[in-house]
């Protein structure tokens, strides 16, 4: 009978200094992600708390006197985070390829609910058509068609991408399917997230690589409509009158207030602002301050320190969404990459703008901080899909194996 003791031992044990070893798999969950997806995900998180902040501060006074309590609208808010940001992390996890493959079903069932606006469900707000109250729960369908056209615009011109030389491959079907996209929300007067929209189209094309000539014949078409339908209404060519005309102070009783307000609200804070929560703007002077003009409460409360933090955590979220853009070999990425940053992007630079008097009154939120439960959940939705486009890129710090002794 032979011992346990003259076995010979494995070779792995061979080597004294070595020792005994176990090898653990700790699967994917641990994998090194790159550097952009932790900028994404930290900017994005950074602007959601900043936001709920601001939306307490600019709703405290105004909510107290409706006797909601101070605290009803940032509560609102906030369980409209507490659902995007799971949301975000679980579409995170989920593979490029379900992307491509749900594009066309998320474009219908956006477009579907974007045509309940039409409906008994729908309503109207400050003259525009775009909400549907379901159960009491009040939503603009219009948010999630963002999202959805960015995917559907990828995938389109990623099938395309070989032939997108032509310009009949390029329309066909992108031209008509944006046509009826674009025209569902301008059917109900909300020309501001009609231009995001053709933001992203624009984006989708130009990050798709088509010819210079071909991209700009949509964006020829694209403005052309833009100035009919701000010239055929009214209300919207007295806010451009009134972004025009240089003693804004004659109209101030109408189409200036609440311009003035805004920029005068900005102005006030100076460079380190009044203190948070000491906004006098707050108190019904400033329509729309936790909406539209929420930037005019940060700079009225934080100063220019406030507004420059802004901008600085919004161009890092730029710029590792585009790195995410650049360093992608997969052309499907980068073209709904490109729609979802310029998207968000472009959106926060009109918004400011809107605030600084560089673009007339818009109507269109900063993401992450502006009120407005569907828009912080579908800016958040977007996150998610950049960073699982973001999981695809090779990490910045990979895993050296240790050499076998």
């Amino acid at each position: 009978m032979t011992s346990t003791t003259d076995r010979p031992l494995p070779a792995d044990s061979a080597d004294p200094g070595r020792g005994f070893t176990a090898r653990v798999s700790l699967g994917r969950v641990f994998t090194p992600v790159p550097s952009e997806f932790l900028l994404i995900t930290s900017t994005a998180l950074l602007l959601t708390v900043f936001g709920l902040v601001m939306v307490l501060s600019a709703t405290m006074a105004t909510s107290a006197s409706a006797e909601d309590g101070p605290f009803q609208t940032v509560m609102k808010q906030a369980m409209f985070a507490i659902v995007g940001i799971p949301l975000m992390l679980v579409f995170s996890r989920l593979p490029v390829q379900f992307w491509k493959r749900i594009s066309w079903i998320a474009l219908i069932g956006a477009l579907g609910l974007q045509l309940l606006v039409f409906t008994p469900l729908g309503y109207e707000f400050d003259g525009n058509r775009n909400w549907i109250a379901i159960a009491g729960v009040q939503a603009q369908p219009s948010e999630f068609l963002k999202l959805a056209f960015a995917l559907w615009l990828g995938y389109v011109l990623y099938r395309k991408h070989t032939l997108l030389g032509l310009w009949r491959h390029v329309f066909i079907p992108v031209v008509p399917v944006s046509a009826i996209v674009i025209g569902s929300v301008v059917a109900g007067h909300d020309l501001g997230t009609a231009m995001i929209l053709v933001l992203i189209l624009l984006g989708a094309l130009f990050f798709s690589g088509v010819k210079l000539r071909v991209f700009v014949i949509p964006a020829v078409v694209a403005a052309g409509i833009v100035a009919f339908l701000a010239i055929s209404s009214p209300n919207r060519m007295a806010r451009i009158t009134s972004f025009l005309n240089p003693n804004c102070i004659d109209e101030y009783l109408t189409t200036c207030y609440q311009p003035l307000h805004g920029i005068w609200g900005l102005a006030s804070g100076g460079v380190f602002g009044l203190g948070l929560g000491n906004s006098r703007e707050k108190y019904a002077w400033l329509p729309a301050a936790a909406h539209d003009y929420i930037f005019s409460i940060v700079g009225e409360e934080l100063g220019l320190i406030g507004c420059v933090v802004v901008l600085a955590l919004f161009t890092l979220f730029a710029i590792g969404a585009f790195h995410v853009i650049r360093k992608t070999h997969d052309p499907f990425i980068r073209i709904a990459a490109g729609g979802i940053t310029v998207w968000i992007v472009g959106q926060a630079l009109i918004n400011i703008g809107v605030v600084l008097r560089v673009f007339p009154v818009l109507g269109v939120p900063l993401p992450f901080m502006s009120q407005g439960g569907t828009s912080l959940v579908s800016v958040l939705m977007a996150c998610g899909v950049l960073l699982a486009f973001a999981r695809t890129l090779p990490s910045s710090h990979p895993v050296v194996a240790e050499p076998r002794r």
